[in-house]
């Protein structure tokens, strides 16, 4: 399954809709990867990112 990422948090998800903000409008065209393992990494905090699998630029 393609993998998209969500315009509005950057999750990248495999399904229709992204399961943390319900965006249905999910985009093929996005770069770079940033894996959150810890939610109490020093840069999830920083960022406020939940564990998982980011695009770093999403169009």
């Amino acid at each position: 399954m393609v993998q998209k990422a969500c315009p509005k948090c950057k999750r990248i998800v495999e399904g229709k809709e992204c399961p943390v903000c319900k965006n249905s409008k999910l985009s093929n065209r996005w770069y770079g990867l940033l894996v959150i393992l810890d939610k109490d990494s020093e840069l999830a905090k920083e960022m406020d990112m939940e564990p998982g699998k980011y695009a770093l630029k999403v169009k």
